[in-house]
């Protein structure tokens, strides 16, 4: 069953475990060639999203599509299109990188002869040619994602699914894994992402859609969202760690300026104060609230002025920053028993 002619589609997708519901409506579409990227806290969606696509969990209602191909109708047809990397590396430690990129060939039929230049590519586009022959046990974590990496597109998916790639990876293996998706996307491979990390998708993604509570909440290119949002920022801290209370209080004399748009506070960030400028002069602008706080007897610790980031589109969007959104998930997590 053919359906829409994007590389990815998802319309009025919903799914419920219990009394939580995962996914409350999500739409999205992904272009050919583009790589997408999916933000969020944890919790938010974007892995049962992924799930769903990828024939892993079946959605309570909705349509999917990858390659123009139905989800429900022709699952092993998408599966045939697309490759996916799950954000746990799950690699048979046991066996070298050529066996184990031996096998996923074998998993998916691929002639003897194109199994072995597909091999070849892969390890040396990873750069994984000099330890092909060693045991996965001695790779390093980079080592493993980028070979994780190469099982899913060793069948040379037209679409490269991929849940939190670089989640664990010191800075040099991230920027490994950063190069390699750029590589792919010239080489025509539509790519859609999930992470949290805000500098990630800010590189890397063509489009965004931010995902909080199961709902698409925003869509657009990196800078569409951050025009939306307008204003410059001032990040400030009236002292380390100042308590919620001092917060507050130069949360609302600082409210009273008529330049100052809004104030948030942000929590995750010691009770530093995000404040939204209309301002054509940030010197002026940094001066005059240092000036401020002063007057009523509130040092600052530190203050500093930037253009709208991706952490100002969610704050936009939910009203709280994504560390914030990250505490307030991990806070609403059940308590493990003890044993």
């Amino acid at each position: 069953m053919v359906m829409s002619q994007a590389a990815v589609s998802i319309r009025e997708l919903h799914k419920q475990y219990g009394p939580i519901k995962a996914l409350d409506g999500v739409s999205l579409e992904v272009n050919q060639g583009e790589i997408f990227g999916l933000l969020g806290p944890n919790g938010a969606g974007k892995t049962t999203t992924l799930r769903c696509l990828c024939t892993l969990e079946r959605p309570d209602a909705g349509q999917l599509s990858v390659c123009g191909i139905s989800v429900a109708a022709d699952p092993r047809g998408v599966r045939k299109c697309l490759g996916y990397v799950a954000q746990e590396v799950a690699l048979d430690k046991v066996l070298t990188a050529r066996e184990l990129l031996r096998l996923q060939a074998d998993i998916h039929h691929l002639p003897a002869a194109l199994a072995r230049s597909r091999i070849r590519e892969m390890l040396d586009l990873l750069g994984l040619t000099d330890r092909a022959d060693d045991k996965i046990k001695t790779y390093s974590g980079g080592m493993m994602k980028r070979l994780d990496l190469a099982a899913g597109l060793v069948h040379a998916p037209r679409v490269l699914v991929l849940d939190e790639p670089t989640v664990g990876l010191d800075i040099q293996s991230r920027l490994s894994v950063w190069a390699f998706l750029r590589e792919l996307r010239k080489r025509g491979t539509t790519i859609l992402l999930t992470s949290h990390y805000l500098e990630e998708i800010d590189l890397l993604a063509d489009r965004v859609a931010i995902i909080d509570r199961g709902k698409v909440i925003a869509l657009g290119t990196v800078e569409e969202l951050k025009q939306q949002v307008g204003g410059e920022r001032v990040t400030l801290r009236i002292r380390e760690f100042a308590p919620r209370e001092e917060a507050e209080r130069a949360a609302v004399i600082l409210g009273e300026l008529p330049f100052v748009r809004e104030v948030i506070i942000n929590s995750a960030q010691g009770n530093a104060l995000n404040l939204v400028v209309a301002s054509q002069d940030p010197i002026q602008t940094v001066t005059l609230v240092r000036e401020t706080l002063q007057h009523a007897g509130l040092s600052v610790f530190g203050i500093s002025q930037s253009r709208p980031s991706l952490d100002d589109v969610f704050l936009a969007a939910t009203g709280q920053t994504l560390q914030d959104a990250e505490l307030a998930s991990a806070n609403a997590l059940p308590a493990k028993k003890k044993k």
